[in-house]
């Protein structure tokens, strides 16, 4: 089913449109949740809460693109469940190792004027990724939205973990100066 039918489905609140959602979208779901959680039930919780957020946001909300729209909420769940496991210890999950490399350059300490600029941020940032080559672009979203492993990139890539690795370390430092050229306060 095409994604303006499913986007329809809820807007007619009928609750095939979660069926729908499920075939088309739920192994996507999946993965974005098992790679930052690591552990299967907490993944699945993250995923069925995706739907029932689906629910409650469309309508109002009506997505261009439904995969994007399903991503961002299971991402954001999935940050959340795992920021509640890990509120004491942080955990040794690859997700940790993400955070770190993305929080170098940009904050995770928000304040009012945060929320304000957060926007032009997110642009800046598109901006930024328009501008690398085909597979940097591939490596950074598959790395930072997606949560995959510097061992999956790498093999997907067909590129050595260390050349995997180093090059996410040379667009960060070029996104820190990017984003600094920019104003922003790293």
């Amino acid at each position: 089913m095409e994604d303006k039918n499913i986007v329809q489905l809820y807007f007619d609140r009928n609750e095939r449109a979660i069926t729908e959602t499920s075939m088309k979208y739920g192994r996507y779901c999946s993965n974005i949740a098992m790679n930052i959680l690591n552990n299967h039930e907490d993944a699945e919780e993250c995923v069925n809460d995706t739907y029932l957020n689906t629910w409650n946001s469309i309508p109002p909300h009506k997505p261009k693109m439904l995969s994007t729209f399903l991503g961002k909420i299971v991402r954001n769940l999935s940050f959340n469940k795992y920021k509640a496991i890990h509120s004491i210890k942080r955990g040794g999950y690859e997700i940790s190792i993400i955070l770190d490399e993305i929080c170098e350059i940009v904050s995770d300490d928000e304040n009012v004027e945060d929320c304000v600029i957060r926007e032009e941020l997110v642009k800046d940032i598109n901006k930024f990724i328009d501008t690398l080559s085909k597979e940097k672009q591939y490596m950074f979203i598959r790395r930072y939205w997606y949560s995959d492993s510097i061992t999956y990139i790498a093999k997907k890539c067909g590129r050595s973990e260390n050349s995997i690795s180093v090059e996410l370390s040379r667009i960060r430092y070029k996104l820190r100066i990017y984003l600094s050229e920019r104003e922003y306060e790293l």
